[in-house]
């Protein structure tokens, strides 16, 4: 499912219209965006939790040349599934 199916099955099941479900869904999305941009954690209930993880300084090669080269400590966004998703999968 892409983002233009989401917002199909959001305006249908919502019974609103599109242009209402995309600002809707863009507006979770920029949300969530700001608040991992904070280090602060997202958690829906039942859904799952968003939070914002530390990847440490590593050294990787150049599949091209094989040489050694260091990849940068970075923050990365993790998602871990809630029990009702999970749930809800199995």
């Amino acid at each position: 499912m892409n983002k233009t199916e989401l917002i199909e099955e959001i305006a249908k099941s919502a019974d609103i219209t599109k242009a209402s479900a995309t600002r809707a869904l863009d507006a979770m999305i920029e949300a969530v965006t700001a608040s991992l941009q904070k280090n602060d954690t997202v958690t829906l209930v039942g859904f799952g939790t968003f939070s914002v993880g530390e990847r440490a300084e590593r050294v990787g090669r150049n599949p091209r040349t094989k040489e050694a080269i260091k990849i940068a400590a970075q923050r990365v966004p993790k998602f871990k599934a809630g029990k009702a998703l999970k749930d809800a999968v199995n």
